[in-house]
């Protein structure tokens, strides 16, 4: 019996056309004509044709249509998917050396936690040094906009994603609760996205705080955070930046291993 490797079998044309014009349309910064995607393709305009309308039939593509022109764009179904893929990942043994190193320098748990409808859920956790330990553990559900982990995810959804989320907001039951309101909670993510990473201090309960950082997978979505909680009075100025340094350097090194080139 002869096996055969990859190497060995002829690659299908028909697949890879499919696939280049799939990556022509993601990696576009604008809408595209049918004639402009097969010219940036390198394919026929009649091949290119039969696939962009397949992608459309399957929800991988849509057009929007001005007068006789039609303007094609992805859609989301691939980000879908990606996030499908992703949840099967074991994100615990991703960078599990390096979380590790954290929170024995830290002296603080650390997380990572993903996105799952209104809720993060703790999928990994390095337990800091001690006897002390904090009631967080891999299952583990809270509210998104409670956390610093669902804050640094929510800051970087696109608006498609994030709409639905803001009419979800909950209160929080610490001394330092904000108003819960989209326009508040939408500048909160600004300056999250602004500075890459997100605090909570005593807001979702009293004296707790925690820092987070997010990670992205291949084609720049954002997957996940990386965070640690501590005591409010032990994450002080010069503890926070420190936190905020390891976990930006953390989640830069989660995204590449996750496959995201540009961050």
């Amino acid at each position: 019996m002869v096996s055969e490797t990859a190497g060995d079998r002829s690659p299908s044309p028909a697949v890879a056309r499919a696939l280049t014009v799939l990556e022509t349309l993601v990696e576009s910064d604008e809408e595209l004509t049918l004639t402009a995607l097969a010219k940036k393709a390198k394919i026929p305009l009649a091949t290119c044709a039969s696939i962009v309308y397949t992608l459309e039939q399957r929800d991988y593509a849509t057009r929007r249509v001005v007068g006789r022109s039609h303007f094609w764009r992805p859609t989301l179904r691939l980000y879908g998917l990606a996030t499908q893929l992703i949840r099967k990942v074991d994100l615990s043994s991703v960078a599990s050396r390096e979380m590790r190193d954290l929170a024995d320098r830290l002296g603080m748990p650390v997380h990572i936690g993903v996105l799952t409808g209104s809720s993060v859920v703790y999928v990994a956790k390095a337990a800091m040094p001690g006897f002390i330990q904090f009631d967080t553990y891999p299952g583990k559900v809270s509210h998104f906009n409670l956390t610093a982990l669902g804050r640094a995810i929510a800051a970087y959804l696109p608006e498609e994603d994030l709409k639905p989320l803001l009419s979800r907001l909950e209160p929080g039951y610490g001394p330092k609760a904000k108003p819960v309101d989209e326009q508040s909670f939408r500048e909160e993510l600004a300056r999250v996205a602004k500075q890459g990473y997100a605090v909570e201090d005593q807001e979702e309960q009293a004296d707790i705080a925690c820092v987070a950082a997010p990670f992205f997978a291949a084609g720049g979505h954002v997957t996940g955070a990386v965070g640690v909680t501590s005591f409010a009075r032990d994450l002080n100025r010069d503890k926070r930046k420190q936190a905020q340094t390891g976990l930006v350097q953390l989640a830069a090194t989660i995204s590449e291993r996750l496959g995201a080139t540009e961050l």
